[in-house]
């Protein structure tokens, strides 16, 4: 039984979905939705903000300023509401406006970046507001998650030990940043997302991305299912209803792909 004080404290359900039951598709699924954040981004949000505490960077006099475009807006939401901290988010017009809701539901400020950038996104726009934002109030901290090694430190220093506590690491193998990169069409992402669905799991549009790019790797690597796989994902699909798991939405965008699906089957 897990006890906790306040809503920012992690805890893990251990939870696994084993989908060569469901889907055929040798991969355990590792389900980070299950806090009060909703997604994996409350590990980012906790390491960062205690980090920026330790070292003397915040305080209770202190106002967080974060760019997101949705999850880790939440999770700082989660943790500035449970330590008493004011927090700022500075999102864009693609943010889901139930998300906005739910970070102002906890206290904290949202203001959007409405003019694109250059190329017609708006991360840089939100990193200029951001910066604009704090030089304009001497109290503004910036956690600054595209830079700040608490960031990946949470997954390095929990994440990776606890999907690695059930073995032990091979003396011979040696550690690499990366071996090989997967790319994975938007359309797979919705698809997967909602061919998971259907058998009760209804997960976030990056565990689509991750669950699909996986099964072609699996599929061209260890045919045999030899190996014991683990993916992440990152949320669960409530904050997806209106966009992933609408059928008119995905219509207008990708077409009928439920037909698709049913056609290549065929």
């Amino acid at each position: 039984m897990a006890i906790i004080s306040t809503a920012d404290e992690l805890f893990d359900s251990d939870v696994y979905v084993d989908l060569g039951h469901t889907l055929r598709i040798p991969l355990h699924l590792k389900c980070e939705g299950f806090n009060f954040a909703g997604s994996v981004k409350l590990r980012a949000a906790t390491s960062m903000v205690a980090s920026a505490l330790r070292l003397g960077l915040i305080d209770e006099h202190s106002t967080m300023v974060e760019s997101s475009s949705g999850n880790l807006g939440v999770a700082l939401s989660v943790v500035a509401a449970a330590r008493s901290l004011r927090f700022v988010c500075v999102t864009d017009p693609k943010c889901n406006p139930a998300t906005v809701k739910l970070m102002r539901a906890f206290g904290s400020d949202v203001v959007v970046a409405d003019r694109p950038d250059a190329d017609g996104g708006y991360l840089t726009a939100r990193k200029t507001l951001v910066r604009e934002l704090c030089s304009r109030n001497s109290g503004y901290v910036w956690l600054n998650q595209y830079e700040n090694p608490a960031n990946w430190l949470a997954h390095y220093e929990n994440t990776a030990p606890l999907i690695a506590k059930a073995g032990e690491p091979m003396p011979l193998v040696e550690a690499t940043p990366m071996d090989e990169i997967v790319r994975v069409h938007e359309r797979d992402s919705v698809r997967m997302c909602r061919r998971l669905a259907r058998h009760g799991f209804l997960m976030g549009g990056s565990t689509g991305t991750v669950v699909s790019g996986a099964a072609r790797w699996l599929e061209r690597h260890d045919p045999a299912g030899a190996l014991t796989s683990v993916a992440i994902s990152a949320d669960m699909g409530d904050r997806y209803i209106e966009t992933v798991y609408d059928d008119a939405w995905v219509r207008s965008i990708y077409g009928d792909l439920d037909k698709e699906q049913e056609e290549s089957n065929g």
